[in-house]
C-alpha cells in the first residue's frame, strides 16, 4: 500500500533480532478505508491496557464540559496485523514450590487426573497433552475431554488450572499468584529445564500453542482465555512510540 510520500523514520533490528521500520503515513486515506474492509478485529494483547485507556478517555470526557471527540483522550496507539502474518506460541508455567506435598504424593495427585507417561519429549505435538518436567524427568499428561466444559475451560492451559493447579496446588488465581512463573514459548524448553534444575521452580510445563481459530471462536462466543495462555509473535519494541495527552 502507498504510504503517500511519508519518510522513513527509524529502521533498525532489536536484540532479540526483529527488523523494525517505522514510516511517517502523510495520506492516511488508503489506510482509513482498508480499515473498512476488515470485519472484525481481535485484541490479541494488552486487554487491560486498552480497558484502561477506554476508562481514562470516558472520565475525561465526561469531566469536560466542551468535549468534542477530537481531543487526545479520545485515542491510543494500538497496532493492527493480519491474522494471517502472526505467530502463536505456547506460554509455558512453571511452579515455585509443591505447596508443602511431597514429590511423590504430588505425583500421586497427578496420576488421579491423568493419564501420565514417563517421555523424552519436551514439547506436545498436538493440543490434549501437557508435558510436565519434575525431579528430572519428563512426563506427559493427557486426559479425555470434558464434553461440557466451555471452549476456553477445554484449551490445555483450562484444563491444567481447573485439575491440577487450583484444586491440587493451591494457585486459585494463576493472574496474581506468586508461586506461578510464565515463560513464553519463544524462550524454548531449555529455560523451563534450568529453573527446575537449578532449584528456581520445582515444576514446569510445557504447553501446545493455542490456535488462531480457538482464540477468535472463544471471543466470538463471549468469552476469555484462560490467563497467559498466548503468545503472540512478532513483538514491536516496547515504548518505541508513545502516545501522550
Amino acid at each position: 500500500m502507498e504510504t503517500g510520500g511519508g519518510d522513513l523514520l527509524y529502521d533498525f533490528t532489536s536484540s532479540d533480532g526483529v527488523r523494525h521500520t517505522v514510516w511517517r503515513v502523510a495520506g492516511t486515506a488508503p489506510f482509513r478505508n482498508a480499515f473498512t474492509l476488515a470485519p472484525r478485529c481481535y485484541i490479541a494483547d494488552g486487554h487491560h491496557r486498552c480497558a484502561a485507556a477506554a476508562r481514562v478517555g470516558a472520565e475525561r470526557a465526561a469531566a469536560n464540559p466542551a468535549h468534542s471527540g477530537e481531543e487526545e483522550y479520545n485515542w491510543f496507539l494500538a497496532v493492527l496485523f493480519p491474522a494471517s502474518q502472526v505467530r502463536v506460541m505456547a506460554y509455558n508455567r512453571l511452579v515455585r514450590d509443591l505447596g508443602g506435598m511431597s514429590r511423590e504424593r504430588f505425583l500421586e495427585e497427578v496420576r488421579w487426573r491423568f493419564m501420565v507417561r514417563e517421555t523424552d519429549q519436551r514439547v506436545p505435538n498436538a493440543p490434549g497433552a501437557i508435558m510436565m518436567y519434575v525431579d528430572r524427568k519428563w512426563y506427559e499428561l493427557t486426559w479425555a475431554p470434558d464434553v461440557h466444559a466451555s471452549r476456553a475451560d477445554a484449551l490445555d492451559a483450562g484444563v491444567l488450572q481447573t485439575r491440577l493447579l487450583g484444586p491440587v496446588l493451591g494457585i486459585s488465581d494463576p493472574r496474581k499468584s506468586p508461586r506461578l512463573d510464565f515463560v513464553g514459548g519463544i524462550q524454548g524448553t531449555e529455560t523451563l529445564v534450568g529453573r527446575v534444575d537449578s532449584g528456581q521452580a520445582e515444576i514446569a510445563f510445557s504447553m501446545h500453542a493455542v490456535s488462531i481459530e480457538d482464540i477468535m471462536a472463544v471471543s466470538d462466543e463471549g468469552g476469555i482465555m484462560p490467563p497467559k495462555s498466548t503468545w503472540f509473535e512478532p513483538k514491536l519494541r516496547c515504548g518505541l512510540l508513545v502516545h501522550t495527552f
